[in-house]
């Protein structure tokens, strides 16, 4: 089907979703758009179809939010965070809708998956304070010094996420990235964007500094060619990369040596536990030495 579902027997006008960039929602530049449809192929709405100069604007508003979210104390990155699972469960009948209409999943299974995406985003919350602790070191050295290794945010991160799992995979690339200080830049799924356009909508009403997650709409195969080749962008997560750009994609980012985490032979299971894989490869371990007196 090509039209949206009658609404009171009429038909129903379809919306048309901005991105969601630098706190703000703003029509794609290139005033592009493509239709979204459900598993069954009735047309749900119109997502914003992003170009290069959006991805450059995203690129340059996560520069400019990421002294100040990586210069905010942990703890108030994790309370911020929480703040972003509070409102996900005040909205949990909407976000289970529209994985229901993504993923022609059951209403119970959506309900399951929705669940799941907040307790994730909670348990990275959570992980905000303690990460210096378990990544961090204090090293032996000889001689009197003291010597010590702590995590920090790498920067800027350009994120292609799961085609698949429209929410909970979303929440599985995003989270952590977060978490650890770094800001984003995330193209969201292209044939299943309405769960992540749902998250902006839950981030720029939540206590998320503008800036700091910025995610578009579009084609990962045309958008992520110029994360990877962004001088400004430090570190890229090819979790939704297609399979036959990923190579290219790696060498891309080897030319600005940028930390790449690989595109996994098969979309991981969203269900599996939570990791802590994303936090190490989003931080850059600095070591200090400091003379001790005696």
């Amino acid at each position: 089907m090509t039209q949206s579902a009658p609404v009171d027997g009429r038909v129903g006008v379809a919306k048309t979703y901005k991105l969601y960039v630098g706190g703000a929602f703003p029509r794609s530049e290139s005033g592009r758009s493509y239709p979204v449809h459900d598993a069954t192929g009735t047309l749900l709405a119109h997502a914003a179809l992003a170009s290069r100069k959006d991805v450059r604007d995203a690129v340059s508003a996560a520069r400019s939010a990421f002294g100040g979210w990586s210069g905010a104390t942990a703890y108030n990155r994790g309370q911020v965070l929480y703040r972003v699972a509070e409102m996900m469960q005040g909205r949990r009948d909407r976000f289970a809708d529209h994985v229901v209409a993504a993923e022609g999943v059951p209403r119970e299974q959506a309900s399951t998956l929705v669940d799941a995406a907040i307790d994730r985003w909670v348990w990275y919350a959570g992980w905000t304070d303690k990460i210096a602790t378990v990544l961090g070191s204090v090293n032996p050295v000889a001689g009197p010094l003291l010597n010590w290794s702590t995590p920090e945010p790498t920067g800027v991160v350009g994120v292609l996420a799961p085609q698949s799992s429209a929410l909970l995979g979303l929440v599985d690339v995003l989270a952590p990235v977060l978490a650890t200080g770094c800001t984003a830049v995330v193209v969201a799924s292209e044939r299943r964007p309405l769960p992540a356009i749902e998250l902006a909508e839950v981030l720029a009403t939540s206590d998320v500094p503008g800036g700091v997650a910025n995610l578009l709409t579009g084609r990962a195969a045309e958008l992520g060619p110029w994360l990877a080749g962004h001088a400004e962008v430090q570190a890229l997560d090819l979790a939704g990369a297609p399979e036959e750009l990923s190579a290219d994609l790696e060498r891309a980012a080897a030319e600005t040596v940028k930390r790449v985490l690989p595109r996994p032979a098969t979309e991981a299971d969203p269900m599996r536990p939570a990791g802590i894989a994303r936090l190490r490869a989003f931080t850059e371990i600095k070591t200090v030495w400091h003379p001790v007196g005696r």
